[in-house]
């Protein structure tokens, strides 16, 4: 398995796998065809349903200028393409197009290139591939799971997530600060200010964790939309739920920042096993793999937090994404607004739900971690192709029907 570095990536949104990864690989071809005197770059699959929405011409063009680029949107998927986010960038020369580079941006932020190694996301650092042979290798080592990431990656690891969770904070900062409508056509107004300063005459404390989960939710999620720069776990869509949920308990626990990097490494863990063994990425297995991973990834990091045993936290992890399962990607407009904003709230609530449950109930359990993100994945692409991440079903296409009436 890769290094939990590529779970957490600091970077602009809205989309990791939208504009993030299209950035990525334009700065590839870039860079190998630096004489270029026009680039042309098509899109196709759900970089062509969503990307307007989502920004990727815009950050192409950035990517790519001086040099001019034309950036087609292609309705038609041409025989070769098997993934939903895949783009061609092309050399123009007298009207002719050369040195052709296929690009798959599979989620979270990562690429692949057609006919290359698949090194664009780093190298393999976790001999381990699945729960089972992290717990069976912790077991036999006297482990915890946070020992286990860092005895693996070394301990500069540590070094890299206290900026990760410095760039979480700020993040959260600007959005409680900010008002206003976020971009587009939709007009969404920001929240998170009005939650978090939200004093209700009766502020019971179940309300109040609400309120303030909710809050710091709303503020990562805004800001990512708004093109602001946030911290993928596992993905800019999903950019809100770990550092809601665990800003929350660092707050009322009083836990020092240390502590926090100690939950994050917990959380990377169970966003990389995901990574491995099913998927990230809104177009390729829906919206269960964006904010069922991050709700499974910030209820394994709070069970660490809470002190409860290594079970207990898998547990967690599954139950987390267990109630995600079937979870579409429909974005109205194909814009991360909504429903994106508000399923990041939810998700950090139900993180802490999972927690809790796991607490009570883990000698219980029937289905493993392993199972439930097999699981996952074969929901996802046994979905129908309208549900991930095109903007054709769902929510998005009532939303649609709604205006033309």
């Amino acid at each position: 398995m890769k290094s939990i570095r590529e779970v957490f990536k600091i970077g602009r949104g809205p989309s990791s796998s939208h504009t993030m990864g299209p950035e990525k690989a334009a700065r590839i071809y870039r860079e190998e065809h630096p004489d270029a005197g026009a680039y042309r770059v098509r899109l196709y699959g759900s970089l062509c349903k969503t990307g307007k929405g989502h920004g990727t011409d815009r950050v192409l063009y950035e990517t790519l200028a001086p040099v001019p680029t034309e950036v087609i949107f292609c309705n038609e998927t041409p025989e070769g393409v098997t993934h939903p986010n895949t783009m061609d960038f092309c050399v123009v020369r007298d009207g002719q197009e050369t040195d052709v580079m296929r690009a798959l941006s599979v989620g979270g932020g990562d690429i692949r290139i057609e006919g290359r190694p698949d090194d664009t996301s780093g190298e393999d650092v976790y001999p381990e591939n699945s729960f089972a042979e992290v717990i069976e290798f912790c077991q036999f080592r006297s482990l915890d799971l946070a020992e286990y990431v860092e005895l693996t990656e070394g301990d500069e690891i540590r070094g890299y997530l206290r900026t990760v969770w410095k760039q979480m904070k700020k993040t959260t900062r600007e959005g409680l600060e900010a008002e206003g409508l976020l971009p587009g056509p939709l007009k969404v107004e920001r929240k998170a200010k009005k939650l978090f300063d939200f004093h209700p005459e009766h502020d019971h404390p179940q309300i109040r964790e609400c309120r303030l989960i909710s809050a710091y939710a709303f503020a990562v999620s805004e800001q990512n939309a708004d093109c602001g720069t946030v911290v993928t776990a596992p993905t800019c869509g999903s950019c809100g739920v770990v550092p809601a949920a665990f800003q929350y308990v660092q707050k009322i626990r009083k836990l020092t920042d240390e502590q926090m990097i100690s939950g994050l490494e917990v959380a990377g863990l169970f966003g990389t096993l995901i990574k491995k063994n099913a998927s990230v990425s809104g177009a390729e297995a829906g919206c269960q793999a964006e904010i069922g991973s991050a709700c499974a990834m910030a209820a394994a990091g709070l069970d660490y937090l809470f002190g409860l045993s290594t079970n207990q936290i898998q547990y967690a992890a599954e139950i987390a994404l267990e109630h995600h399962l079937g979870l579409t990607c429909d974005p109205i407009l194909g814009m991360v607004q909504v429903p994106c904003i508000e399923r990041n709230a939810v998700a950090a609530m139900r993180a802490m739900n999972a927690c809790n449950l796991s607490y009570f109930l883990s000698d219980t359990q029937r289905i493993s971690f392993d199972i439930a993100v097999r699981t996952m994945y074969e929901t996802g692409i046994s979905m129908n192709k309208r549900f991930l991440e095109t903007s054709e079903g769902g929510l998005a296409k009532m939303y649609g029907r709604r205006n033309e009436q």
